[in-house]
């Protein structure tokens, strides 16, 4: 087997809904990304309407 390479660092993303993070190398070398959702709208909670 090829020896393999050190990981480059990749730089954290940001997007408007969301940012991405490298996570750390696995035993077998596999480099994962975390995904971080922001919510995309407010919850309002419910109120009872007027009654007629």
């Amino acid at each position: 087997m090829a020896e393999q390479k050190p990981v480059a660092k990749v730089p954290e993303g940001n997007s408007r809904f969301f940012k991405t993070r490298q996570m750390q190398p696995s035993s077998k070398g596999f480099v994962g990304y975390e995904t971080v959702w922001e919510p995309m709208q407010k919850e309002v909670p419910y109120t009872v309407p007027k009654r007629p």
